[in-house]
C-alpha cells in the first residue's frame, strides 16, 4: 500500500514538472496549449485519483480585469475571482484559469483564487521556494461544491525562462480528492479483507484525510510513513477479517511459517533489489532532466557569447583603417570580453562585483611604478550580461588612455568613481 501511495504521487508530480518545463518556454500559456498537453498525457479515465490538472497563473489586483477576460472568454455564463477584492484585499492572486477534464465539477474551480486560502499558499509558497512538487496539508476542494470531503493539492511552480532572475509565471497542479485517492493506490494492490486510513503527518493533530469503508475503530493496524510530493504523510493498514483462527487456519499458519521462514532471506534479497532499481530509475531521470536543462542553459550562453564577439568583430571594422589595426584592435577586444568570462566562470555564472570588472580590464595597461590607479564606489554586484557589456565599456576606456590619456605618461592617474542610485 506504501509504495502505490509513492506511486501515484511520483506520477502526478512528473507530469506537473513536465508541464512546469513546457509552460516555461511559452510566452503565453493559452487554452489551445494546455488542452494539448494535457490531451499528450493519454492519462487514464479516474486522471490517477486526481481530479485534473488545472493551470494558476500569477496575477497583480491591478490585472484583475483583463484576467476575468481571459477567464470568460470561452464561455456562456460569466465568472468572477472569488474572493473578491472586496470581500478580502490583496495584491497577488492566483486565480485558476483552466482546469482539465473539463466537467461540471471541475468548472467549480475556476476563477477561485487560491493564493487567498492560508493552507494553500503555505504550500504554494513552498513549492516556489524549493522549485519542486509540493503537496498542501488538507483542505476541502473548491469540485465539492457544499460538501466537507477532505482533499490535497500538488503544485509544481513555472518560472519565466532559464535566466537567474527568474519571475514566477504561475502554478500548474492537481486537486486529489483524498478518498478517491486512497481507492486508487488501494487498486494496485491485491490484497483482501484489509482496511486503509491516510492521516497528514505534518498537520497538527494529523488529522484523517480518508479512510476506506471496511475500516474498523479500535482494532490494531500497522502504521507507516509515506512521502507524497515532498510532505509527510502516514498510511495505516489493518485486516478486517474475523479475529481468531480455527484448527485447521492454526495449522496451515504454522506450515506457511516453516516454509516462509525457509524464503525470508530469498525474499529479502529480491525486495532489496526492486527498491535499489526503483532508485536507480529515479537518478537516472533525475540526471536526464538536470542534462537537459544544462544543455538549454550552454546553447543560450553560447548563442550569447557569438552575438557579442559578431557585435565586437562589426565595430572594429568601422573603425579601423588598416589590417594590422584591425587584429590589433580585434585581439584586444576578444581578450577584454575573455577576461570578463573567466570572473563569471568563477562566480559559477552569478553576479559579480563592479571593483573586480574594473581591476582586470585595466590591469594590462597601468604599471604599478609609473600610474595610478583609484577605484572608488560600493559593493555593487552585476548580472552576467551586465558584466560582459561594461568590461568591454571599461576596455575602450583604457585603450585610449594608454594611447592619449593619463596611461600614456608616468606619473599618470586614472580614478574610476560609481554609486548607487
Amino acid at each position: 500500500m506504501t509504495s502505490a501511495i509513492e506511486r501515484r504521487a511520483y506520477t502526478s508530480s512528473a507530469y506537473l514538472r513536465a508541464g512546469a518545463a513546457l509552460f516555461s518556454t511559452q510566452a503565453d500559456v493559452t487554452p489551445a496549449v494546455f488542452r494539448r498537453f494535457v490531451s499528450e498525457l493519454r492519462l487514464d479515465s479516474n486522471y490517477r485519483g486526481a481530479e485534473g490538472i488545472g493551470w494558476a497563473p500569477v496575477v497583480a489586483a491591478s490585472q484583475l480585469r483583463s484576467f476575468e477576460g481571459r477567464l470568460n472568454a470561452e464561455r456562456i455564463s460569466d465568472k468572477m475571482v472569488r474572493p473578491t477584492l472586496q470581500e478580502q484585499p490583496r495584491d497577488i492572486l492566483t486565480p485558476i484559469l483552466y482546469m482539465q477534464p473539463d466537467t461540471a465539477r471541475n468548472r467549480r474551480a475556476l476563477g477561485y483564487d487560491m493564493y487567498s486560502q492560508p493552507v494553500r499558499r503555505t504550500a504554494m509558497d513552498l513549492a516556489a521556494a524549493n522549485d519542486r512538487p509540493t503537496a498542501s496539508g488538507p483542505v476541502v476542494l473548491v469540485q465539492e461544491g457544499g460538501g466537507d470531503a477532505a482533499g490535497f493539492l500538488i503544485y509544481m511552480p513555472v518560472f519565466e525562462g532559464l535566466s537567474m532572475a527568474r519571475n514566477l509565471k504561475g502554478f500548474i497542479f492537481s486537486p486529489f480528492n483524498a478518498s478517491q485517492f486512497l481507492g486508487s493506490a488501494a487498486n494496485l494492490v491485491s490484497y483482501e479483507s484489509v482496511g486503509a486510513r491516510l492521516r497528514d503527518g505534518e498537520a497538527q493533530g494529523e488529522p484523517i484525510l480518508a479512510q476506506s469503508d471496511g475500516w474498523i475503530d479500535g482494532r490494531s493496524a500497522v502504521t507507516r510513513e509515506v512521502s507524497l510530493a515532498n510532505r509527510r504523510m502516514l498510511l495505516e493498514v489493518q485486516s478486517t477479517r474475523v479475529e481468531g483462527l480455527s484448527s485447521m487456519s492454526m495449522i496451515t499458519l504454522l506450515f506457511g511459517l516453516a516454509v516462509a521462514s525457509l524464503l525470508m532471506l530469498v525474499s529479502r534479497l529480491l525486495t532489496q533489489q526492486t527498491l535499489e532499481d526503483r532508485r536507480a530509475i529515479i537518478w537516472f531521470e533525475e540526471q536526464n532532466s538536470i542534462r537537459n536543462s544544462l544543455t538549454r542553459e550552454l546553447n543560450h550562453r553560447v548563442k550569447n557569447t557569438l552575438a557579442n564577439v559578431l557585435s565586437i568583430v562589426s565595430l572594429t571594422r568601422r573603425r579601423s583603417g588598416s589590417l594590422d589595426e584591425f587584429a590589433e584592435g580585434l585581439d584586444g577586444r576578444i581578450r577584454a570580453l575573455s577576461a570578463t568570462h573567466d570572473l563569471l566562470t568563477q562566480s559559477e555564472w552569478g553576479t559579480t562585483p563592479i571593483r573586480s570588472v574594473v581591476d582586470v580590464e585595466l590591469a594590462p595597461y597601468a604599471r604599478d611604478e609609473e600610474q595610478k590607479l583609484e577605484l572608488v564606489g560600493p559593493h555593487t554586484e552585476l548580472a552576467p550580461n551586465d558584466a560582459l557589456s561594461l568590461g568591454l565599456a571599461i576596455h575602450e576606456l583604457a585603450t585610449n588612455a594608454a594611447k592619449y590619456g593619463s596611461l600614456s605618461v608616468p606619473g599618470g592617474c586614472v580614478t574610476v568613481r560609481w554609486s548607487q542610485m
